[in-house]
């Protein structure tokens, strides 16, 4: 292991300065920050925050930071290098946490005026100050970063705002430093939508002054403080664009933009950017106290608070997920879309991960569909993209399934198929192997039979499209091992996702929840409403997309047989499929896979106006929303009451993340609650005396009074 060869390959320790990084407390008493300057007479603040994972900006750190430019300004070092010594990142943004249930808006602006008096010092500080990235550098810790003279960027890192995603926008002056420094559009569209921004963007933005790896940090430091490396600044036409008139056009622009992703009636976070900019964005200084105040009253708003809970259900499943799941090797059977497109996501995240079908044609399209995908989520990264498909290994044999670790069953919705399957997979898996299922409905209970290990039985389901859709249930039925239960759930946090444990029961959470919600649409269409117009009642709630449009990106063949299959299962009192949905299925027409179905699908998008018994002119219901969302309420609710996930919290997040239910309503669970559970009760017995048995609210409602 001398070879220079093999020590230029090794993975590299952080350059961390002067002070071991594993001894923090030896410098300056600091208990997240190690502070010391060089033999150059180079300051080095070092954040390692105690006890996370993650560096965020907590009011702790700030108030040691503070410190920090305390013995800055007293000992004059030559320059300031600010750096992590988390191996992961550099700083990720404020402790959220600390904003969640706030109420008092005076407070907000206080404390965010307070932070932004840290940042403003270190903004002034008149040596070279230099920021240090690597990993990721998100929200409130880019924003520091942008206090600084110049940043380097170790390769690989991932920059970003996403403080819109938790409804709110930049707060520690990032806002009008952003807008400053950059391109004010880029800046603005970034901050918009929250997009991650790679490495090399960051460096053609002017984000960062060099994008460097490891190895090189030292030099590029060195370069810093010499005045060698060049620094990123604004041109003149840049400077143009943040011109009184130029911002007026712009905002026009961004604001219906803006508009088609976050309308306003329910996301305000994106239109107070737009104003601030707008009103401001010629003024660095102006534009920084007044993002205080817009900051300020966005978190007072139902829809950051929600939308801060939902970053929490995120975190709570992540945490359901455990650290280890003993899974190098993934063998997936059937190859159609969500077999192949689950086999490019394990692969991708690094998995070895084999896919068999009964015929080499699907292997192959699923080859192609994996390309496709790892073009657009490289970005540009040649040897992620050659790695990735090396792993991705066509088995039309199916000779994987003897040295998987998981060996995962992608075939139709059939029980008699898969248990055929089943009967040629187990015999040949090797010990300690698991057998998961990805049906989206089928209880366990009936495909185990038959089984030599029922016990190593488990559901991995996950939802289309596999590489867009973070939720992925995680079904047990009375016999799983529980360390099974655990290892599937760690295999899905090692691919990136976020399980959602269920019981065995028909349709587990997400399908079981959604179905009433599809079916009351098919059946408002049933009774002459336009596609178009049930589908707008839903989306004007908050959906993501309408029940008609997602039943055609679900496909009406599965749709159908879900729906059957619950009203089977369940003798759930829901009308029956109409005639002609029977007869779309038959001809073929299953939505946006056939290119039509209840909608006409051009280039992957719905063509209004031309759906099935288009033309109607039935009047839209004034409880039109109601018996759409209600339905879906009064079926999470009963869900919970059957155990089949006992946490209200999971099945919010199941929902959220499984189906997109409106995010800034914090899951259908939470907005029963805060909508009212005895107003929605009595929605709910008036649709049943309306329209029927379907309607009447569930046993469960009591406990959550």
């Amino acid at each position: 292991m001398n070879d220079p060869v093999w020590t230029y390959l090794a993975d590299r320790d952080l350059t961390l300065g002067p002070v071991p990084h594993d001894h923090p407390e030896s410098t300056e008493g600091f208990t997240h920050w190690s502070f010391a300057r060089d033999a150059d007479g180079v300051a080095w603040a070092v954040i390692d925050q105690q006890g996370t994972g993650t560096n965020t900006l907590s009011q702790a750190v700030l108030e040691e930071f503070s410190r920090i430019l305390d013995l800055v300004e007293q000992r004059a070092p030559k320059a300031l290098v600010i750096r992590s010594a988390k191996r992961d990142g550099f700083l990720a943004g404020a402790d959220i946490a600390e904003f969640r249930g706030v109420t008092d808006e005076s407070a907000i602006r206080e404390r965010i005026a307070a932070a932004h008096e840290v940042v403003d010092r270190l903004a002034a500080l008149t040596i070279p100050t230099i920021a240090v990235m690597h990993g990721y550098a998100m929200g409130g810790g880019l924003e520091l970063a942008l206090a600084c003279t110049q940043r380097i960027a170790v390769e690989g890192t991932r920059f970003g705002f996403p403080e819109v995603q938790i409804g709110l926008h930049p707060g520690l002056g990032g806002t009008a430093r952003f807008t400053h420094l950059c391109d004010p559009i880029e800046a603005m569209s970034a901050m918009l939508t929250g997009k991650s921004i790679h490495d090399r963007q960051a460096r053609r933005m002017g984000l960062v002054d060099a994008v460097v790896p490891e190895r090189h940090v030292a030099a590029a430091i060195a370069a810093a403080v010499g005045g060698d490396l060049e620094q990123a600044r604004q041109g003149l036409v840049e400077r143009l664009k943040d011109s009184a008139p130029a911002r007026r056009i712009a905002a026009r622009q961004m604001r219906a933009q803006a508009e088609g992703r976050a309308p306003s009636a329910h996301y305000p976070a994106p239109y107070a950017l737009i104003d601030l900019w707008e009103e401001h964005g010629g003024d660095l200084n102006a534009m920084k106290q007044a993002e205080i105040g817009s900051f300020a009253k966005l978190m007072l708003t139902d829809t950051a608070q929600n939308l801060i809970r939902v970053f929490f259900l995120r975190q709570k499943l992540k945490e359901l997920a455990g650290k280890t799941s003993g899974i190098a090797q993934v063998h997936v059977i059937g190859a159609g879309a969500m077999g192949g497109d689950i086999a490019a996501w394990c692969a991708w995240k690094g998995l070895r991960t084999s896919l068999s079908d009964v015929k080499p044609g699907p292997i192959g399209k699923a080859i192609g569909r994996a390309a496709a995908l790892y073009e657009k989520i490289a970005h540009g990264d040649r040897l992620k993209i050659r790695d990735a498909l090396d792993r991705l290994i066509p088995d039309p044999e199916g000779h994987g399934v003897t040295s998987a670790d998981l060996v995962i069953e992608a075939a139709p919705e059939k029980a008699d198929l898969k248990r055929k399957l089943y009967a040629d997979a187990e015999p040949r898996m090797k010990d300690g192997a698991i057998l998961a299922t990805n049906t989206s409905s089928i209880p366990l209970a009936e495909l185990r039979e038959g089984l030599q290990r029922p016990e190593r039985l488990v559901g991995i389901h996950f939802f289309n499209p596999v590489s867009r859709l973070d939720l992925v249930e995680v079904v047990t039925h009375d016999g799983t091992d529980a360390d099974v239960a655990a290892q599937a759930r760690a295999f899905v946090g090692r691919i990136g996702k976020l399980p959602a444990p269920a019981k065995s029961a028909p349709g587990f959470i997400v399908n079981r929840v959604l179905t009433p919600y599809l079916v009351e649409a098919l059946t408002l269409m049933d009774e002459g409403l336009a596609p178009e117009v049930i589908d707008k009642a839903a989306t004007d709630f908050g959906m993501p997309v309408g029940p008609l449009e997602l039943a055609d990106q679900v496909g009406l063949d599965i749709g159908l047989a879900v729906a059957e299959m619950l009203k089977r299962e369940l003798d759930w009192p829901m009308p029956d499929a109409p005639p002609w949905l029977k007869e779309k299925v038959e001809a073929g027409d299953l939505g946006k896979k056939t290119g039509k179905g209840i909608y006409v699908w051009r280039e992957g998008k719905a063509v209004k106006g031309h759906g099935a018994r288009h033309g109607s002119t039935a009047a839209p219901q004034a409880d039109l929303a109601d018996r759409l969302i209600l339905p879906m309420l009064n079926t999470a609710v009963a869900v919970l009451r059957e155990g089949v996930n006992d946490d209200p919290d999971v099945i919010d997040a199941a929902m959220i993340f499984g189906t997109g239910f409106a995010p800034f309503r914090g899951g259908p669970l939470h907005y029963a609650k805060e909508r009212g559970v005895s107003e929605v009760v009595a929605a709910l017995t008036e649709l049943a005396a309306k329209h029927g048995p379907r309607f009447e609210p569930d046993a469960g409602w009591d406990a959550l009074k």
